[in-house]
């Protein structure tokens, strides 16, 4: 069990607040949109942990500043060199890879996503909130894996095909494919387009309106609802992450 004031202040990447029980995560870089790096893995990891922990939290809001969710977008190229990594150094990545995925399913209250922007790394994480809300702006991007280089392993090759179809996504990961609002929308991996001053708003209404249920429906509810994503990656993250580690292991 953990308590608000023990986490709150503790990460450089992750802004906390919480009003009524609901919790609002906002995912930074000094202020602004977050620079994707092993700072923010590592804290993000530990934050789900936390919050999944912490039993006054009854709704969380996942969302983040500056005009982007999440980037810099990692250029193709044609000859890019694949990173390397000892073994010792991706047996620590990837167990950090596995329990960042399984410790935001194992939170056990409903997520909602506000994407403020281009979600351009790591882009199935607010799409794997319950209830998922964009600006105008947004896009969806898996720049830094298979064109980045990298064996798509971490659990993007289990929520995409889930969300988008098995065509689409081996589509979408295999060409760096952009989404944009619209096309994430049509799709179904987006609930609702908002401008850009009126997306936290909706998305505290809606966690309002959540809060309206008895705490047990809220919690039973969510565990219900990703059991299914749960059991897709307890299968095939670990087996993922295994033939990531083999392509780039020194």
């Amino acid at each position: 069990m953990a308590a608000f004031d023990e986490y709150a202040k503790k990460f450089q990447t992750i802004r906390l607040r919480r009003e009524d029980g609901i919790l609002e995560m906002t995912v930074h870089t000094e202020g602004d949109s977050l620079r994707w790096g092993p700072r923010a893995h590592a804290e993000l990891e530990q934050a789900f942990l936390d919050v999944g922990r912490d039993p006054e939290n009854q709704v969380i809001l996942l969302t983040g500043a500056g005009k982007e969710f999440s980037g810099p977008a990692v250029t193709p190229s044609a000859d890019r060199a694949v990173p390397k990594l000892s073994a010792e150094q991706w047996g620590k990545l990837g167990s950090e890879s596995r329990r960042f995925t399984m410790n935001m399913l194992n939170i056990e209250v409903p997520m909602i996503a506000a994407v403020n922007g281009p979600a351009l790394r790591h882009p199935e994480l607010p799409l794997m909130c319950d209830i998922v809300l964009a600006t105008d702006s947004a896009a969806f991007q898996d720049s830094a894996h298979f064109v980045g280089g990298l064996v798509p392993g971490d659990g993007v090759h289990v929520i995409f095909p889930l969300l988008m179809g098995l065509n689409r996504a081996r589509y979408f990961l295999l060409t760096g494919q952009t989404l944009s609002a619209t096309d994430a929308l049509q799709m179904g991996l987006v609930n609702e387009l908002l401008p850009a001053p009126k997306l936290l708003p909706r998305a505290w209404e809606l966690a309002r309106q959540l809060m309206l249920q008895p705490a047990l429906n809220r919690r039973y509810t969510r565990i219900l609802l990703t059991e299914h994503l749960r059991r897709q990656m307890n299968d095939l993250l670990a087996y993922g992450l295994a033939l990531e580690g083999m392509a780039i292991a020194q």
